[in-house]
């Protein structure tokens, strides 16, 4: 009958109990460990006034890992680093979830002492998934929850819109030794939600402070509205026309549709998707324009009435812009007739006013001269006496 290696260092073990017969002041101590998985743990076991008595080192499933410092189990994962008097240490590399548990630190005395080292293995969630329950319409209620599929402890959940929490229903589902984490929410949306964001953030102990984020853009569909965009100001022969027909959609139209009421296109039309160009206008293109765009929500149009005007007649001249210099300065040379007028006007005016002046000052001094004889006259004859009724004047002074 074969005898396997572990149930040799078990009967080891109980031999060497059952050896020493005298109690012994030996001790043994040993430190919590807690990392993250991936990680690497370090098994400390103290011992205190150590006479040389067996060491052994066991995994959570009660398996020998080192014995006195000797490997016992094939698992290069652990690593004996240090042996002495004082410490034994051993090193986890690459720790998992299933490495968890007590590790027991035993020394062989005359009574067995031992101690249990508890390995404590973090999963930190890895970034949240975003699931969307059935595409929604405008007017509609769209579902998302957001998932943590594996952590340990159990990850949280918060979703945030424009840095706002929107509240949730957070569930939790057992994993073997993990967690599945979930938080769902439920929207009112409409065309103006369309490919907004929304953000799924996960906090856990093992990120240290750090977060998980997952943005999802909204899907909204609704049916299209259309806007034609065309130049601003008159057409006028030879012009070229270029229309753009804006649509605003969810899905967007496979295909735009381009027409004239109440006729074709012209020939020289060219469309290129939204796009529409008539090079070389006439007054044979003159119509109302549709542009119309359809999905499976509805459909929508927009019209544009294009009106071309003849071209303005050109002055000819030698001088290639003179023309246009005589069109810029018709107006001026009509103000500046205006106003000459204006200025012959009043000095017409001026100088009628100046010569009735002068007239009537020279007529006042006639009269004035007139009376100053008339005067003299009336003096001499007082001074002769002369009262005859004949010689008798009035005078007026």
């Amino acid at each position: 009958m074969a005898v396997s290696f572990t149930d040799f260092l078990v009967f080891l073990e109980i031999f060497l109990f059952t050896l020493h017969g005298k109690v012994s002041s030996q001790a043994v101590q040993a430190e919590n460990v807690t990392v993250t998985e991936g990680g690497q743990a370090e098994i400390n076991c103290k011992l205190q006034s150590y006479d040389g008595s067996i060491v052994v080192i066991q995994n959570p499933h009660r398996q020998t890992l080192f014995f006195n410092g000797t490997r016992a189990l094939k698992d290069e994962r652990f690593q004996m680093v240090q042996f002495t008097p004082r410490l034994v240490k051993i090193v986890l590399s690459n720790v998992r979830v299933e490495d968890e548990g007590g590790y027991f630190c035993q020394l062989y005395t005359d009574a067995t002492l031992h101690q249990v080292a508890t390995l404590t293995v973090l999963v930190p969630p890895a970034e949240p998934e975003v699931e969307v329950k059935e595409q929604v319409v405008e007017a509609g209620v769209m579902e998302l929850t957001c998932i943590a599929p594996r952590s340990k402890p159990p990850a949280t959940l918060r979703w945030y819109r424009d840095r706002r929490e929107i509240p949730g229903v957070t569930s939790q589902q057992d994993n073997d030794k993990t967690v599945s984490v979930s938080n769902t929410i439920r929207l009112a949306v409409s065309r103006r939600d369309d490919r907004a964001l929304v953000t799924c953030e996960a906090t856990h102990p093992a990120l240290r402070g750090q977060r998980k984020i997952t943005q999802h853009a909204l899907n909204v569909h609704y049916a299209p509205t259309v806007k034609i965009q065309h130049p601003p100001g008159v057409m006028r022969e030879g012009d070229s026309l270029s229309l753009d027909c804006i649509i605003s959609a969810n899905p967007l139209p496979s295909t735009v549709l381009w027409s004239r009421l109440n006729d074709s296109l012209p020939e020289r039309t060219e469309t290129q998707g939204t796009l529409l160009t008539i090079p070389r206008l006439s007054a044979l293109d003159n119509g109302t324009y549709v542009c119309e765009g359809h999905n499976q929500y509805g459909r929508a149009a927009d019209e544009y009435t294009l009106v071309v005007y003849d071209i303005p007649p050109v002055i000819e001249s030698k001088d290639p812009g003179a023309s246009v210099e005589a069109q810029r300065y018709v107006p001026y040379s009509i103000i500046g007739g205006v106003l000459a007028m204006l200025v012959f006007g009043v000095i017409c005016v001026l100088i009628v006013t100046i010569w009735c002046s002068v007239r009537q000052k020279g007529s006042y001094l006639t009269h004035e001269a007139s009376g100053l004889d008339e005067h003299g006259e009336v003096q001499e004859a007082f001074l002769n006496g002369s009262e005859t009724r004949e010689g008798k004047k009035e005078y007026l002074l």
